[in-house]
């Protein structure tokens, strides 16, 4: 007992030191970004990353620092990944569009069914540990309405809590599924960042393919799929072509 007890102090203690050390690394990051030092809050914000982990902080003040840097490309990229992790960042999802806004390339969105905008407005309100909270209460509140309709001795109680239990069953469904699609964009990680400055996309995975057309650095790009070091990519306006892996960045 005295052994596992001096193990979990052991943790413990190993764990406030390595949460201290992040603290007054971000600390740093953060005083260095107030004093325009933008090259140093850079790299201690990678720093924190690499030793510490991810998170979504992180990502979204590191984007801001590249963006006052003047570099578009990495700031694109660390708003992308701070909105993979918590998409309803609205300060994110702002400074997104507005590095957007200085990259060279226009890329036009196929249009989309208003129910499939609806569904990702609202997929995107919160991140995929909050749907997951969100389904498992939800579950709880359905299994307790269910116990109200078939117990109840008042029929207006049976009726409330069968069209409370549909009402919910409804909401745990969405929850789960807005939460199985954020882990899936957390797991998969298809997009990517362009960050050559310029880069010719070809018909086919090898240098002599035919020029389908040019990119600059900035654009998002989805994978499809990949072939040595050649990945087939898709623009949001549903152009197709290959592009060497060296050129771009995945989110």
């Amino acid at each position: 007992m005295k052994t596992l007890k001096k193990l979990f102090l052991l943790l413990l203690f190993a764990g406030t030191v390595h949460g201290l050390a992040a603290q007054e690394a971000l600390r740093e990051a953060e005083t260095a970004y107030a004093q325009e030092d933008y090259a140093k809050a850079i790299e201690l914000y990678e720093s924190v990353l690499k030793h510490y982990g991810d998170a979504h902080e992180v990502y979204y003040n590191l984007g801001n620092a590249y963006y006052k840097a003047g570099k578009i490309a990495p700031a694109i990229l660390n708003y992308e990944r701070a909105l993979l992790m918590q998409p309803g960042d609205r300060d994110a999802r702002v400074n997104l569009e507005i590095a957007k806004s200085r990259t060279t390339d226009n890329i036009e969105p196929l249009g989309e069914w208003f129910i499939i905008q609806w569904f990702r407005a609202v997929q995107n309100l919160c991140g995929v540990d909050t749907w997951a909270a969100i389904g498992l209460i939800g579950f709880i509140l359905f299994a307790g309405c269910l116990t109200l309709y078939f117990f109840a001795k008042w029929m207006r109680l049976r009726k409330i809590g069968f069209y409370a239990a549909l009402v919910l069953l409804t909401i745990v469904i969405c929850a789960n599924l807005f939460a199985w699609n954020e882990r899936k964009a957390l797991t998969e990680r298809t997009g990517a960042i362009v960050f050559a400055p310029t880069v010719t996309v070809k018909s086919s995975p090898d240098a002599s393919g035919r020029d389908l057309f040019v990119l600059h650095e900035g654009v998002k790009v989805f994978i499809r799929s990949t072939l040595g070091e050649w990945n087939e990519i898709e623009l949001e306006d549903g152009s197709v072509g290959w592009i060497h892996q060296k050129d771009i960045e995945k989110i």
